[in-house]
Parts: C-alpha cells; structure tokens; sequence
C-alpha cells in the first residue's frame, strides 16, 4: 500500500471530502470525460453465481497501484484510479463487465457496472492492439482501466473498493482496495488573475490522466491530476506572431507559492522554444529527464507532497534550493521551456520531488470562480478544478 499524506493548509482538509463541505456549491459541472456517477441502485450486467468456486480461480492479476483519495471537483465527490488487469493465463480472456464495489464488513453493494462502451472506452490495453468484444486479452498482456467515479453530495463515498472483472462466463474477484479520506492538501492557486484555462486536468481525453510512464524502474502516473494553466482571451490563447512567446496571454504572468513550504528545486537558464505552429515543433534544447520540466521550481509541502511548477521562463526563477516561501510569495514566470509547445504552467502535486517518479495526488484550491460551457459562472470553495473551465481568482 502506497501511504498518502495528511497534508492540511490554508484550511482542514476534512472539510475537502464531507458532503457539508459541498453545501455551499451552487450547480453541479459536467464529468469529466472518462468519469461516470457512481448509481445509488445499480444493476450488475452479469451473474456472480459461481464465482470463486472454479479451480483453479482466473488467473487475471487484478491490481490497483496507488489507492485513490476523496476530493471534490465541479460539485461533487471523485475517486480516480487505475485498475491493472494482467493474464497469466495460457489462454485469451474476453473483457466483457467491471464491477466496482463498496466492500463492507457484511457484502459489497455495488457502485457501478460498466460494459459495452462505457468498459472498452477508459480501458486501454499496454502496447500496440485493441480490447473490446471482439479482441480478448491475450496471454502475458496487460490492459489498464482508468476509473472514475462521481458521487453526488448526499451518496457515500466507500473507504473501501472490490473489483470483480467478467470474463465472459467466468469471473475474476480482485483484492479490496482501500480510499483515503481527508488526505488533500488544501491549496492557494499557482497562478492569479482571470482568463485562466484549466486545460488537460483529469479528463481521458487528455494526455495527462493515462500518461503511465516508467522513470527509476517504476511505471507511475505523476501527471494524474496535473493542470496546464493557460490564458485564454476573447476565445484565443495568443494575438500576434504565433512564432513570438511573447504574444501568447499566459506568458510571463507571474505564478505563486501554493502554500507556506521548502523550495528543494529551483532550475533556470532554459532557453523558450519556438511554439509550435503547423510547421512543427523543435524543443530549444533535446529533451531528457532533466530537461523535460524546463526551468521548474518544486516545493516539499510536507507529509509526503510535492507541487511542481514547470515550464518557466528564463531568467525569472526567484527562489533558490533550501528556502522557505510563504503562501502567494512570487516564485516565477511562465515560460515556454522545456516540452512545452505553448507558454503555459503545468503545475502538479505529486508523492515525490522528481516531476515523472513519482504518483500524482489531488488536490483542491481554496476559492475561484468558473465558468462552465454556457457560460454561467459560479464560485468554487475548497474544489479541484475541471479541464475546459475558465477560471478566475
């Protein structure tokens, strides 16, 4: 089990994850792409007649590798985690249902059924090939279900999660997976002002929530709840020469300390890259792990979590290694540096200082205010903010 941190700031951190934190909220938001609420009465697509009563059981690995924690996004309650599904079988298994359960004391109630489309879409199988009804799980592969489940206010949210994965007319039980509660951290925003996209922030469809990605031996997903702070104004991101860094709105817009923390990484003098135009793109400098972040400052928040301010522009960084900053101390400007194709801050919190090893965490910012796809606004206390919002602070 992956411990999380019980990082508390700016305010308690159990009030991130009760349904009285969530009274104040005006209208729920859309899900994100990927997401589904998790139903009060579900009805399973199969039987579990049977299972666990074959010799020898599935031989289906059924894993989760870093437990989820309880945070609240767009007005309501979210678990976001990935379930890894590996056949040590000599046989092909046919995916075909996943339950997920509440895991009692006494039974387990079942959260939600997916099948058909709503399985084969957040399930991706590692390496080239396709799983759905008509391509099995080959022998030695693996695929992996990136979950998310929605729970409205007055709905509980389990403190622990069982799998059960159809195989056809088989079953497979997974292990029970335990959720933390009340372990988000409480956040000032990274950036201030209004006209800010929250782009590439927990949706499917994103790059951010599948990026697994090995680094120090380890596939991690450190980027599960990153953001890409981006400006947008009058529907564009940029007005001028698209070459020119300096005609894009977010641009040397100065970003914050999150909260009263330890600097333990502060790299400058990474050159901006042309961005990225139809033309193509060619980072100023190749990239490699230690490039990759660009100019970046990573502060140790305590009891575990690390925020990671990436992308930053040449000559701005403000801090140094060993410092202490206080919440909303300027840190830097955003910049171009590094992989990044368009000025932007791509900011994350995560369990460890390096910005690839290591497991992304959610987390939620004190206040802002968003606007959804309508264009009506709405204040958000206490909330992570949702990919596609504009948000102000």
């Amino acid at each position: 089990m992956i411990k999380h941190a019980s990082l508390c700031l700016a305010l308690c951190c159990g009030l991130a994850s009760t349904p009285s934190a969530l009274a104040a909220t005006k209208d729920a938001l859309p899900l994100p792409t990927g997401c589904a609420l998790a139903d009060r009465a579900p009805t399973s697509k199969a039987s579990s007649d049977g299972a666990g009563t074959s010799f020898p059981p599935p031989q289906l690995d059924v894993r989760t590798p870093f437990e989820p924690a309880v945070f609240n996004a767009g007005g309501y309650r979210y678990l976001v985690y990935e379930l890894r599904l590996l056949n040590l079988s000599d046989e092909a298994m046919p995916i075909t249902g996943v339950d997920i359960m509440a895991a009692t004391a006494d039974s387990d109630k079942l959260l939600l059924s997916l099948s058909g489309a709503a399985l084969y879409a957040p399930l991706r199988l590692i390496g080239d090939g396709a799983i759905d009804a008509a391509h099995p799980l080959q022998t030695g592969r693996a695929a992996i279900a990136y979950l998310c489940l929605a729970f409205e206010r007055d709905t509980p949210v389990p403190s622990q999660l069982r799998h059960r994965v159809i195989l056809g007319d088989a079953i497979a039980e997974g292990p029970v997976v335990g959720v933390h509660h009340g372990s988000v951290g409480v956040l000032a925003s990274p950036v201030r002002g209004d006209h800010w996209l929250a782009d590439n922030g927990l949706a499917l469809d994103r790059h951010h929530r599948p990026g697994l990605f090995v680094a120090g031996g380890t596939a991690q997903i450190s980027r599960r709840y990153a953001i890409d702070w981006k400006r947008r104004i009058g529907g564009d991101f940029q007005a001028g020469d698209p070459l020119d860094v300096r005609t894009y709105h977010a641009y040397a817009q100065p970003v914050f300390a999150v909260a009263d923390a330890t600097v333990i990484q502060a790299i400058d003098g990474l050159p901006d890259n042309v961005p990225r135009t139809a033309a193509g793109f060619t980072p100023a400098v190749p990239l490699s792990m230690k490039t990759l972040a660009g100019n970046t400052v990573v502060l140790d928040l305590g009891d575990g979590q690390f925020a990671h301010y990436a992308h930053l522009q040449p000559g701005s960084v403000v801090v140094k290694a060993g410092q202490r900053v206080r919440r909303g101390e300027p840190l830097a400007r955003i910049g171009n540096s590094g992989d990044a194709r368009w000025p932007h801050l791509h900011f994350q919190v995560s369990t460890g200082p390096d910005i690839m090893a290591s497991e992304g965490l959610p987390f939620a910012i004190d206040r802002f205010r968003a606007k959804d796809a309508e264009g009506h606004w709405s204040t958000r206390a206490l909330e992570f903010p949702l990919a596609g919002d504009e948000v102000a602070f």
